[in-house]
């Protein structure tokens, strides 16, 4: 999934005739090896330019994701924003063949002094950079500084000239290559595959371009040269086809996903060599594919890999206590025999005449016979009207009933302890499962800072060092706002503390609460202040205040079928009551309430209608 020099000078076209003449609003750095910038006025109202130097991430398109940043800018972003805030987008230029763009600016000092500036875009695997030069080509800074040390064939540090990375050695421009020349490299070729020859003979093309001109060529990705049979007609004319539709500026944006709709490659042309393995789709543009295919991908990534040990310790937590409840129901199973011990000491009693000290056995009337239940070494007799009862030898007959009767006492304690401990456990194993949920669900650094907080606050994670504050303190996450179609407010929590803030502190008593019904999701408010009509309001009456219509109730019951567990469902039981019947019961752990007087409604997790409805602002 490479942007290669192709792609990206297709993505160049593009930019350029959208950022032309814009000028840099505001200068962000949400991530280590990320920019954003922020471009207002030209041929667009307003938009933001993401630049990333990350490894397999590397790419430049406009953006309509919004990203989290750190509380202290770093020392790169503060630069930019000394250098090139305010500056105009002259020209965007790449270096032939090469995933490297310059973005030409033109920018004012203090005293309105106008100077000219470049910001240098390498998008090359592990090495690439955001250099930013003056007009005399000397580096001001660098997002990457590399020292003669670490590479000896250039060094890229503040106070030097910025000079061009090195061209991939013995590789060809493919745009440079006449029919002839190609003739002449056909006729060096030995029982290697096209691809191979390909990848190795010509610059600015990926893998996946080179397996593409080969299925078009011959319908094989793998075929090699001592099979074709036309000395390399079809190879020739597909070669071009491509290069033509590159210099005419005929590339088209196109992601390729699985079956389940997950993306997998992308390319600046109609990739048709997986046939019907893969879906393919055009996009409307390339930075709409690049932002589709990178951000949403990467973003998660990044905070997966963040989360990844507090995942496992909750997880851990998890699976310790399904094993405890596991062996509670076990041994609260084993509790019901207890009202037979009981008989046996009772029928014992009765029979203390005809029993002898040293006697192994008591077979006598049982008068429990048809409450009977039995316990190892005892059973019944004959018809079954007779009870054989095991005695100790060494034990009197009253010692043999206290006996019993003091195993059924701690029997009947145990049932009632392992009864409440049982009890506990299925809300601990209910709390930990929604972590785990909201873990696998979240979206952004601050819900995981709030995450960790609460499970500190809970125990479940003790206060380490890379937990302790440092600097500023981060701020909270807000919860979703969406905004119905109808024009109604809608509130969504991210995390456990904020479902129980938003329900039963920041939600008014007469606005409506919904949830998944016994899935794990997150709390949903409709704010009914100034709702527009009625669609059957639910129980509980008296300050109800307007229940809101039909469509936005539909739409709010997708939004909490869509941040539950349930999301990869189609149809999801969605409850739903007023906040007044919402209580938070005792003991309960965050996020736990209990609800009455509600009504049910089944709803889709729809992604493109929650991404509808979510308030950007």
């Amino acid at each position: 999934m490479p942007l290669d020099a192709i792609c990206l000078g297709a993505v160049r076209d593009e930019l350029f005739g959208q950022i032309q003449k814009m000028k840099i609003d505001k200068v962000q750095q949400p991530g280590r090896d990320m920019i954003i910038l922020s471009l207002r006025g030209g041929g667009l109202a307003s938009c933001r330019l993401l630049i990333s130097a990350g490894s397999g991430e590397a790419r430049i398109h406009l953006t309509e994701h919004m990203f989290e940043n750190p509380a202290a800018p770093p020392m790169f972003c503060m630069l930019l924003r000394k250098h090139i805030s305010g500056a105009k987008i002259i020209d965007i230029v790449q270096l032939p063949s090469e995933r490297v763009l310059a973005i030409h600016l033109e920018s004012s000092d203090a005293m309105g002094v106008k100077s000219k500036k470049c910001l240098v875009i390498e998008l090359i695997g592990s090495q690439s950079n955001i250099i930013l030069c003056d007009s005399e080509s000397t580096i001001i800074d660098c997002l990457r500084r590399v020292g003669s040390g670490i590479d000896e064939k250039r060094a890229v540090l503040p106070g030097l000239i910025y000079r061009n990375p090195p061209h991939q050695t013995g590789k060809i421009d493919p745009q440079d290559v006449s029919e002839t020349f190609m003739r002449d490299l056909l006729k060096k070729t030995s029982s290697e595959s096209v691809e191979k020859w390909l990848l190795s003979t010509f610059a600015a093309f990926s893998p996946l371009i080179c397996r593409e001109i080969a299925w078009r060529a011959y319908g094989e990705t793998d075929i090699r040269f001592n099979a074709i049979e036309d000395d390399g007609t079809a190879l020739c004319r597909e070669f071009f086809l491509l290069m033509e539709q590159a210099a005419a500026g005929m590339s088209e944006p196109w992601i390729i996903s699985d079956k389940d709709g997950a993306p997998f490659d992308f390319s600046f042309t109609h990739i048709r060599q997986y046939e019907k393995a893969y879906l393919e789709s055009r996009e409307e543009s390339f930075s709409l594919m690049l932002d589709g295919f990178f951000t949403q991908a990467s973003k998660q990534k990044r905070i997966k890999q963040r989360s990844l040990d507090t995942l496992k310790r909750v997880s851990t937590a998890r699976e310790r206590t399904l094993r405890k409840l596991a062996a509670q129901r076990l041994e609260l199973t084993e509790t019901s025999k207890r009202d037979y011990l009981r008989q046996c000491g009772d029928i014992i009693t009765a029979n203390f005449h005809l029993l002898k000290k040293g006697a192994e056995y008591l077979i006598a009337d049982d008068f429990f016979f048809k409450d009977a239940g039995g316990v190892e070494g005892d059973e019944s007799v004959g018809s079954g009207k007779q009870r054989k009862i095991k005695l100790d030898p060494l034990k009197t007959p009253q010692q043999n009933a206290a006996r019993y009767y003091k195993s059924y006492t701690k029997l009947k304690n145990a049932e009632r302890l392992l009864a409440e401990q049982i009890q506990k456990g299925e809300s601990e194993l209910e709390y930990l499962e929604s972590v785990v949920s909201q873990l696998e669900r979240m979206e952004g650094e601050a819900e995981f800072g709030e995450i960790q907080s609460e499970l500190l606050q809970t125990g479940y994670i003790k206060k380490q060092k890379e937990l302790r504050g440092r600097g500023k303190k981060q701020a909270e996450s807000s919860p979703l706002r969406f905004v119905s179609t109808t024009g109604i407010q809608i509130l969504a929590g991210r995390n456990n503390l904020q479902n129980d803030n938003l329900t039963l502190k920041a939600a008014s008593k007469s606005d409506v609460w919904l949830h998944t019904q016994k899935i794990h999701g997150a709390h949903v408010i409709i704010s009914c202040a100034g709702g527009v009509g009625s669609a059957g309001g639910v129980g509980g009456a008296g300050g109800a205040g307007t229940f809101p219509d039909e469509q936005t109730l539909s739409e709010a019951a997708s939004i909490a079928a869509y941040y539950s567990s349930a999301r990869g469902s189609s149809k999801v039981p969605v409850d739903y009551t007023y906040v007044r019947n919402v209580k938070k019961p005792s003991g309960g752990r965050p996020g736990m309430v209990i609800y009455k007087e509600f009504k049910t409604i089944t709803a889709k997790p729809d992604k493109d209608l929650v991404y509808r409805l979510l308030d950007k602002g």
